[in-house]
């Protein structure tokens, strides 16, 4: 990429087979090839990534106000630090849809919220494998009860088909048990639900061993944690000696009592909710288990036509335990779930996106507002999360796409915010989306 002094004309134009454009963030005229307009470029003297104008476009993308999930778009994020000035810009970053607040440009008149199929199309589009056609299957069973939420419906299923779990951060009323008991049926997965409160005890959640007065002995009594999909209903409202029951029950499939291990059954998820509006009476999830959750993700308040739509679906007073027997069909299996889950995990990952994925794992503990970085846990996240995705889309290989579609949904829990990042406003989500920006794009 060749650049003309500032001050010279801004308005993009062609020359050639070249076109010339400012940069929205310094004024420096860019050129770059024809063959490279609707991509992203970076400016060698600011670093800044943004999209090149088509011919004729006569003046910079206009700056875009925040989105529904607090991500800012590439024209208004403040500038990451800078770069080597004669490295070459990154030409092959294609611009695509997420239903997640990705770190790609968000889209003119389009809201942060995309559709599930058009997050799994585009320039990476795969052939019609089982496991894409066993993913179609069951978002489409799913969305005949559960209207939209697309960020939280393809989180889960990533997360599930990645032995991962998930934190979900929402406001009441936003159905998340009817998703919890509509993927259960779909999935033909047994379904448990806790309310966490303040006097829970861990053997509330795991169980105990009890008198068999019969016998004249004890045995064990199961707790609601032996499930396969497990709600865990406000978590954030018991103390931490009930948090960390959960903390070897994530990580190893299992529960110890007495020196005895009880296996769960698999798959096992747990989706874990927490109301970020009321913080009377609650407890912040340790570290130690906020690493554990392979995704945070946000439910936001529906779409206009998809409230409409919830209106008209769930106004008619049925029996939804009868609606769920009756509309919705069993597609798969949990033995079907484990041998999709491993043969994921044969879904080749290039050297170039390990390294990808290292650098911006990495870059979150030295970047100046984070207290602490992710752990590497992190990238095993993004590793195993970018397997899934590319299985979805009917592809045997992870390409960049697959790790930026979830890159901050993996790391917004796992980083710390500095004092003085937090009395400055800062919000996570935009410092991670200019964090990615910062690192090259790999060509594979």
């Amino acid at each position: 990429m060749s650049t003309t002094p500032p001050g010279s004309e801004s308005q993009p134009t062609a020359a050639g087979d070249a076109i010339e454009f400012a940069c929205s963030a310094c004024g420096r005229m860019l050129k770059v090839p024809q063959q490279a307009a609707g991509r992203q470029a970076k400016c060698p003297q600011c670093a800044m990534v943004q999209v090149v104008p088509a011919t004729g476009n006569h003046a910079p993308p206009a700056p875009q106000s925040m989105d529904s999930y607090g991500t800012t778009p590439p024209s208004t994020l403040p500038r990451p630090p800078a770069t080597n000035p004669s490295a070459s810009p990154p030409t092959n970053s294609t611009p695509f849809a997420s239903p997640f607040p990705v770190a790609a440009p968000v889209r003119p008149a389009q809201s942060a919220a995309f559709s599930l199929r058009e997050s799994l199309s585009g320039t990476h589009e795969g052939r019609e494998t089982p496991t894409k056609q066993l993913f179609d299957r069951v978002t489409d069973e799913i969305a005949k009860i559960y209207v939209g939420q697309d960020e939280l419906v393809l989180g889960a299923l990533v997360a599930l088909f990645s032995s991962g779990h998930v934190l979900i951060e929402s406001v009441p009323g936003l159905g998340k048990t009817l998703f919890v008991r509509t993927l259960g049926k779909v999935l033909g997965c047994k379904f448990g639900r806790i309310q966490f409160t303040a006097d829970l005890m861990p053997s509330d959640i795991t169980g105990a061993p009890i008198f068999d007065m019969k016998n004249q002995d004890f045995r064990f009594r199961p707790g609601p944690v032996f499930t396969q999909l497990l709600l865990a209903d406000e978590i954030n409202r018991s103390p931490a000696k009930t948090h960390a029951a959960l903390l070897e029950i994530m990580q190893e499939y299992r529960v110890t009592i007495d020196g005895l291990a009880h296996t769960l059954e698999r798959p096992f998820l747990v989706l874990a909710t927490q109301n970020p509006i009321e913080s009377e009476g609650t407890y912040n999830l340790p570290e130690a288990q906020l690493d554990r959750f392979m995704f945070k993700l946000f439910a936001d308040y529906p779409q206009e036509q998809e409230e409409a739509d919830i209106l008209r679906l769930h106004s008619q007073q049925i029996d939804i335990n009868k609606r769920l027997e009756e509309e919705l069909q069993t597609i798969t299996s949990p033995a079907e779930i484990m041998r999709i889950t491993h043969e994921n995990g044969q879904v080749r990952v290039d050297d170039k996106l390990v390294d990808y994925i290292n650098k911006m794992v990495r870059l979150t503990r030295q970047w100046p507002q984070f207290h602490m970085g992710a752990s590497p846990r992190a990238g095993l996240a993004l590793m195993q999360g970018a397997r899934t995705l590319a299985a979805f889309n009917g592809r045997d290989y992870a390409v960049p796409d697959d790790v930026v579609q979830i890159v901050i949904p993996a790391l917004r829990h796992r980083v710390i915010l500095t004092a003085e990042a937090e009395v400055e406003g800062h919000k996570v989500d935009s410092l991670l989306a200019d964090l990615v920006r910062s690192v090259e794009v790999p060509r594979i």
